[in-house]
């Protein structure tokens, strides 16, 4: 769980969505230099997976009081590319979010950018990563099922 653990590490990340499921919002990772949702490492101060996933996406996007929903949506492993130090691999925990109409997020420090996406319109070569957990959390919206 510790960044200067072994090269893998358990993380947690949230995908943040629109109410109507339409929007992803989405942040240009500073290291990685690629489209992403919010999410990383355990702090000292994380009672949970879905306490650090939150903390991640609150700091991430800009919006302090963004509501993360209590299910796990996906489970993913995937190997890092960019400088991340010692941590090469992640073993991430994935929930989801649903931000109220007119939320504006904002740029942190960890990033270059944060933007809303069309969910039919995901930014060049983010389709086979994020697709299935955007499906996956568009299927926990109210007058959604799962598939």
């Amino acid at each position: 769980m510790s960044r200067s653990g072994p090269p893998a590490h358990l993380t947690g990340s949230v995908i943040v969505l629109d109410e109507p499921g339409t929007s992803a919002l989405l942040t240009l990772h500073r290291r990685a230099r690629e489209w992403f949702q919010f999410g990383g490492h355990f702090e000292p101060g994380d009672a949970s997976v879905w306490h650090a996933a939150t903390r991640e996406a609150r700091e991430e996007s800009g919006i302090a009081d963004i509501p993360v929903l209590p299910e796990i949506v996906q489970l993913d492993r995937h190997v890092l590319v960019g400088d991340f130090g010692t941590c090469r691999e992640h073993l991430d925990i994935r929930f989801a979010a649903v931000a109220p109409t007119g939320t504006q997020p904002a740029v942190s420090t960890e990033s270059i950018d944060v933007r809303w996406w069309p969910v039919d319109a995901l930014p060049d070569g983010t389709e086979g990563e994020l697709r299935p957990l955007v499906d996956a959390a568009r299927a926990l919206l109210p007058g959604r099922t799962r598939s």
